[in-house]
């Protein structure tokens, strides 16, 4: 889609439009097909950000493994309760191996064994943790790559010095000319050039960038001009850009556990104490029968009956929620917005540029006055071939795929004239024949005619239904009318429908007139509309829905929509608006596409729907174990406890082994699914509850007994017990 802005203004003033590459004023800033090599390395490293890296390349599992290790670390484990009791039991026994070794007891096989998985689950856990941080720091490499000390060309005092990057602070002036690196973030305060952004967007399409606009005013430290000159003022210290915020969250430095998962953590953290109290007392009530248990075996029982599946992928569920943001062009300030736009229910979307295309496009060529249809469709094509606006060449499209005769083009000697302020209209002279199209009242005002059939018929209508209409003139005579409409784009009910299945209101706001919002509103099939909206309204109408109960998410790029954004649950600003609506914001589109918020809605459900059945699973397959483990802890002393060995294992030996392993294995085979998350398709909350409690609780139940059956005759098979 072309670079345009809002176009809200009828025909009777200027058209604020920046029309297509091919018909742009400023196009020969641009070289035809110049590339320097450093735009090509920023265009690789942010396309190798954007895709992602591979999960498992042999570079970040070597990371993640040596990471994984160093977790160990009880410092840091000891901001997971869960991992940090298995880690205190890896301890324990293996103190009580090395003092078997010295004195020779018993049992040294199996209790290394214990040892060896239990220490295993810790470095599981840690490794699930450290793959998911892996690909973010994989990311921040490539963007540290982008970030040079690059020289800059500092104004002061109305002289011109060269000084580094690192030395410019907010408020100072530099320049940029063409091929140079932007220096550092900024507001373009004077000049006009196309920048290359692709170390930020991937995208290597060059922006254009001028003074004193919301959407083009802004350029990133490390962004090249591709062609022209600007004047910037620096808005960020160094430590503080952009580019450097972008680093710190990709590579996971400033991430927060988010409220559920704060909440999530204390019910593990309470569910590990009821559990370690359990097993406390059971040694006194196992001595007081006459057969006592072990200690090795009491860890054992204590790891498998804690909830340590959940425990110990949390943080790589969370982690890998926001890199799935990030990895889809979008920055989250942190794990709470992602979290908070899976709980979003309402979403309030702009008219212009998000739901509709933001220029009014050709619907309908009607002749009027007795003229016939070829002469209305000759008319609209030859009065619109030299328009180079989108309603013009919307306007020659049409005409052509309604059957204008292939004849029907200026000669080359033709005077062409274009769209003013003054005329509002434009049109062609040739030899004795002329076209005119343009606004009604001017059109009306060209010509003798003033009552003329059909045509205030056609403008009503057309009016009724939210559209603009142009009046069409050939030699003088009003032969017919176009009427241009802000076309919706396509598949935008679909998604909407989409919107609607996930439980999700739309609320579409514009500040079009009530009719032309009630007519965009149902052909794009939104829940609902705001009619005539200022940009003070826009904070009223977010709180209003918020007073409701509801979560709100919206999408804004304006320093008038920061207020809104940042009193909205989820705000998503765009890369090409105002500092202001970026510093507000929660998230940031680096792609600049305000229906990008569908799809960052879908990724929230889907880090919950994840936090939620791998949940599901962990407490299911406890019971599972509580089967395996709890008969042969406690066979000797209580034999009637062997009617629960359902799964028939072989000894109580191999029985606790055959959990223990089971219960570390089953974090390995899960990383995959908590990195990629749960499949997620629109449904209402409880239909995806029923499946995933089937899928993942029943599942979680069966896995074990199946798993724990089969390391159970490997164990036995190998003579492991």
């Amino acid at each position: 889609m072309p670079d345009d802005v809002e176009d809200k203004q009828d025909r009777g003033r200027p058209t604020h439009v920046v029309p297509a590459r091919d018909a742009d004023p400023t196009r020969a800033l641009i070289p035809p097909t110049t590339r320097t090599p450093e735009t090509e390395e920023m265009k690789e490293l942010a396309a190798t950000r954007r895709a992602g890296a591979s999960a498992w390349t042999g570079t970040l599992v070597r990371r993640a493994a040596l990471d994984a290790v160093a977790k160990l670390d009880p410092r840091r484990v000891a901001r997971n309760p869960v991992m940090l009791v298995v880690e205190v039991g890896a301890i324990v026994t293996t103190i009580i191996l090395a003092q078997g070794i010295v004195t020779g007891a018993s049992g040294f096989g199996f209790v290394l064994q214990i040892t060896l998985w239990l220490w295993f689950t810790v470095l599981f856990a840690n490794f699930a943790e450290s793959m998911a941080e892996a690909r973010g720091k994989a990311q921040a490499d490539s963007l540290r790559a982008t970030r040079k000390d690059t020289p800059a060309r500092l104004l002061r005092d109305g002289h011109e010095e060269t000084v580094s990057s690192h030395d410019l602070r907010r408020g100072d002036i530099t320049l940029a000319d063409e091929g140079e690196l932007i220096a550092g973030d900024g507001e373009v305060v004077d000049g006009l050039a196309y920048v290359n952004e692709a170390a930020i967007t991937g995208e290597s399409a060059p922006v254009l960038k001028e003074p004193g606009t919301d959407i083009r005013s802004t350029v990133t430290g490390g962004t090249q001009v591709v062609s022209g000159r600007l004047k910037i003022r620096i808005t960020a210290d160094p430590g503080h850009t952009f580019l450097d915020r972008m680093i710190a969250l990709v590579e996971g430095a400033v991430r927060l556990k988010t409220p559920n998962e704060l909440a999530l953590s204390i019910l593990l953290s309470g569910l590990t104490i009821v559990f370690l109290l359990a097993v406390a007392t059971l040694e006194p009530f196992a001595m007081y029968a006459g057969g006592p248990v072990s200690i090795v075996v009491l860890m054992a029982l204590l790891v498998c009956l804690i909830p340590t599946t959940i425990g110990g992928l949390l943080s790589a569920i969370g982690i890998a929620g926001m890199d799935r943001v990030t990895r889809f062009n979008v920055l989250a300030t942190s794990g709470r917005a992602v979290e908070a736009a899976g709980d979003v229910d309402t979403l309030l979307l702009d008219k212009t540029g998000t739901i509709t295309y933001g220029n009014r496009l050709a619907a309908e060529i009607i002749p009027v006055n007795g003229a016939s249809d070829t002469e209305a469709l000759i008319a609209a094509k030859m009065s619109s071939i030299g328009d180079e606006t989108p309603e013009g060449r919307s306007t020659v499209a049409l005409a052509d795929e309604l059957g204008a005769p292939a004849s029907a083009v200026p000669d080359p000697d033709a005077q062409f004239i274009a769209f003013n302020a003054e005329t509002r209209m434009s049109g062609v002279i040739q030899d004795s024949h002329s076209w005119y199209k343009g606004a009604v009242d001017a059109v009306l005002a060209s010509t003798v005619q003033r009552d003329v059939p059909g045509l205030q018929e056609q403008v009503r209508r057309i009016s009724e239904a939210g559209g603009t209409p142009l009046a069409m003139m050939s030699d003088g005579r009003i032969v017919g009318v176009i009427y241009l409409k802000d076309t919706v784009k396509p598949g935008m009910r679909e998604r909407f429908d989409e919107l609607r299945r996930m439980g999700i209101r739309t609320v579409m706001m514009t500040g079009d007139n009530r009719l032309t919002a009630a007519t965009i509103a149902k052909e794009a099939g939104v829940d609902g509309y705001e009619a005539e909206v200022k940009p003070e309204d826009k904070i009223r109408i977010v709180r209003d829905f918020q007073g409701q109960g509801r979560m709100v998410a919206m999408a804004g790029d304006g320093t008038n929509d920061a207020p809104a954004l940042a009193q909205a649950d989820v705000g998503l600003a765009m890369n090409s608006g105002t500092a202001a609506a970026k510093e507000a914001a929660n998230m940031v589109d680096l792609d600049s596409n305000p229906t990008k918020l569908i799809e960052v809605v879908k990724i929230g459900k889907q880090l919950l729907i994840t936090r939620g059945a791998i949940t599901t699973f962990s407490i299911a397959n406890d019971v599972a174990k509580y089967f395996a483990i709890i008969p042969a802890a406690f066979s000797v002393t209580y034999p009637p406890l062997n009617t629960l060995n359902i799964m028939g294992l072989a000894t109580p030996q191999s029985a606790i082994l055959s959990a223990v392993i089971f219960n570390a294995l089953i974090i390995i085979a899960l990383v995959p699914l908590a990195l990629r998350g749960v499949a997620y398709r629109p449904a209402p909350a409880g239909e995806l509850l029923r499946r995933n409690l089937l899928i993942y609780g029943v599942g979680g139940v069966i896995v074990p007994f199946i798993g724990i059956k089969i390391i159970d005759l490997i164990v036995r098979a190998v003579g492991l017990a």
